[in-house]
């Protein structure tokens, strides 16, 4: 099925709609203040595969109404440089967000760069502090991919409480915030990992199936039960005989035989995720405020 047509079919869930809601949502929001604090984007040294994210990013923080700055370091920074900066930019109130490209060089540390960026500027919900505060039920600034697994979950209009979800990779920035949000919402969830005896065991009695794995076609049709939800984070570039094209964790020409809804590749996840970037950064601005620093 060509991927023209995929969002006109009723079990695609159209996340480009999605963010252009969320996006909307913020942009009143901004109206409703004659100046906004920037975004600053953070890339590390030469990164050309971050040049997509960024774009999308100054293309939502535009739409958003929201100023963005983008800063590149020399790939020869040191940490405690790194560092320094950043702090800078926790104590000027000029800054709203902050939000540092991946990968990093090999020898900065990106936990403790996320560790240094404040909580209240930790627009991608990175920070351990943030991931922790999912814990105690505050999803207000999460993983940015994660939180837009859930809300691409509610837009099937499933119930969330009781729903079983199964959760297909355990990462630190997706999986385990992902399973945590759904875990907050009232769902059952099950977390797979590389360790799993049989993933299909546990993927065919669920409900939904998150897949964040980064392995093309992982996932098909024999694992999932007729009529769940399928949310497929993975973006993988596979050859072709016409070239390289993008696809997902799941096979999903032959998954959508199956499923009652599933998300795209592209256009499903990753549109949402850069407006939960945005939806992050308006909870932040509402925040500092609260909290006097603006």
């Amino acid at each position: 099925m060509p991927d023209t047509l995929r969002p006109l079919d009723h079990r695609m869930i159209n996340g480009v709609e999605v963010k252009q809601r969320i996006i909307g949502d913020v942009r009143q929001y901004t109206n409703q203040h004659s100046t906004m604090p920037r975004l600053v984007s953070i890339l590390i040294g030469d990164v050309p595969e971050a040049a997509v994210y960024v774009r999308n990013q100054v293309r939502g923080a535009e739409q958003a109404g929201l100023p963005f700055e983008q800063l590149n370091w020399s790939g020869d920074i040191t940490q405690d440089d790194c560092k320094a900066r950043i702090l800078a930019m926790n104590d000027d109130p000029t800054v709203l967000g902050i939000i540092l490209q991946r990968p990093v060089p090999d020898h900065i540390n990106v936990r403790s760069l996320q560790s240094a960026i404040h909580p209240l500027k930790d627009v991608e919900g990175m920070n351990p502090a943030s991931i922790g505060n999912i814990v105690y039920s505050d999803v207000a600034l999460t993983p940015c991919t994660a939180a837009a697994s859930v809300a691409l979950i509610k837009e099937t209009g499933l119930p969330l409480e009781g729903l079983e979800v199964v959760m297909i990779g355990h990462s630190e920035i997706v999986g385990k915030p992902a399973a945590m949000m759904l875990m907050a919402e009232g769902c059952t969830v099950t977390v797979c990992h590389h360790m799993t005896r049989s993933v299909a065991m546990h993927s065919r009695r669920a409900d939904v199936v998150v897949v964040a794995v980064g392995k093309a076609h992982l996932v098909g049709p024999d694992m999932i039960k007729p009529g769940a939800a399928v949310i497929d984070i993975g973006i993988n570039q596979v050859e072709t005989e016409d070239g390289s094209r993008i696809v997902g964790d799941v096979d999903t020409d032959a998954v959508l035989d199956v499923a009652g809804w599933i998300t795209p590749v592209p256009g499903g996840v990753g549109p949402v995720t850069v407006a939960i970037l945005m939806r992050n950064a308006m909870v932040a601005h509402q925040r500092q405020i609260a909290a006097g620093w603006l």
